[in-house]
């Protein structure tokens, strides 16, 4: 099969590349600067420039493909403006140039935060209505829609991850990693939270399977989306000591007043505002922060694609710690 990947410097798109390439698929990467990508070239992906934020650019990066799987995104920005121009109009501008190549798979991972946050011990299932809580998963519905709109041209199908660890991981691990490291890792409030993990590994898998056996996309409803976890509700404590276990650490979660932590998500914004540089802890993902839970159920992939998470938290993360280690990054 012919793939073309989208963010494919990312974590994600990097290990499905790898994957893609290992079992002899042909592979197109969108990259925006290619001196950067080596890791790519070396893989054996073909390295297209281009840039879902510039739609002139994606024209020659489409034709001939059969699958489309678009990863490229942003987590954070300065403003609600940027999250909408690369997450949903970029999507919208990448489906309008796989439409007019042809009958392409486009396969759109999403987030979580598209769907909006879970009540403990209920995780969301496909065809709860979205609510999302951020203007981040504002956005990324907003590209949902965007893509809804080209379903009678594409066989498109949407997946919604909530929190993806595993090697090359760029935001999640290494903060928590740094924090496990010193024996104390912060948490905000003092309530009880529950999140939904997924393994990079598992994560590519869904994304083959997805893009191979998926239903499709329609104007309306949950067919074609899918959630993907291993089916566990963790607390942080439970993540924070993983993570310590990991590096053979022992230490404490210490909760901070929530206020707190508002406190500093204000400071980071309105330093961001001043120097352009988007900062993770943000107004924006206090929003998420402060829920209760964000939890998934992953029966749909079971069901319909026969899909399991395979990867277990334990070994997830001594995999992860390993690989950090082995780079002097943690």
């Amino acid at each position: 099969m012919r793939w073309l990947v989208t963010g494919a410097t990312g974590f994600i798109g990097t290990t499905l590349v790898e994957r893609l390439v290992a079992r002899g698929d042909e592979v197109r990467a969108l990259v925006r600067d290619p001196g950067r990508a080596g890791e790519l070239r070396k893989l054996g992906a073909r390295l297209v420039k281009g840039d879902v934020g510039q739609a002139e650019t994606l024209a020659g990066a489409v034709p001939d493909v059969d699958v489309v799987v678009h990863l490229a995104g942003l987590v954070k920005a300065v403003t609600r403006d940027e999250l909408f121009a690369v997450n949903a109009e970029g999507t919208r501008s990448l489906a309008k140039a796989a439409a007019r190549s042809g009958r392409t798979k486009f396969v759109l991972v999403s987030s979580l935060a598209a769907a909006g946050p879970s009540t403990p011990g209920r995780p969301r299932v496909e065809s709860d209505r979205p609510a999302p809580v951020s203007s981040y998963g504002q956005s990324k519905l907003a590209a949902e829609e965007a893509l809804r709109s080209h379903v009678h041209e594409l066989e498109a199908a949407v997946i919604r991850p909530p929190i993806v660890y595993g090697p090359r991981d760029k935001e999640f691990l290494p903060s928590l990693f740094r924090l496990a490291k010193m024996g104390i890792v912060a948490k905000s409030g003092l309530a009880d939270k529950r999140y939904s993990l997924i393994h990079v590994d598992d994560l590519v898998n869904l994304i083959l399977g997805v893009a191979e056996r998926g239903s499709r996309l329609t104007d309306a409803g949950s067919a074609g989306i899918y959630f993907g976890s291993d089916g566990i509700e963790y607390t942080w404590e439970a993540l924070a000591h993983g993570a310590m276990a990991a590096l053979g650490r022992r230490g404490a979660v210490v909760p901070v007043p929530e206020f707190m932590t508002w406190l500093a998500a204000g400071a980071s914004s309105a330093v961001a505002r001043v120097t352009g540089r988007p900062a993770i802890l943000s107004l924006d993902k206090m929003m998420e922060i402060r829920e209760a839970a964000w939890t998934c159920s992953p029966d749909k992939a079971q069901r319909e694609l026969g899909w399991k998470a395979r990867v277990d938290f334990t070994t997830g993360m001594k995999e992860s710690a390993r690989w950090f280690r082995d780079r002097g990054l943690v």
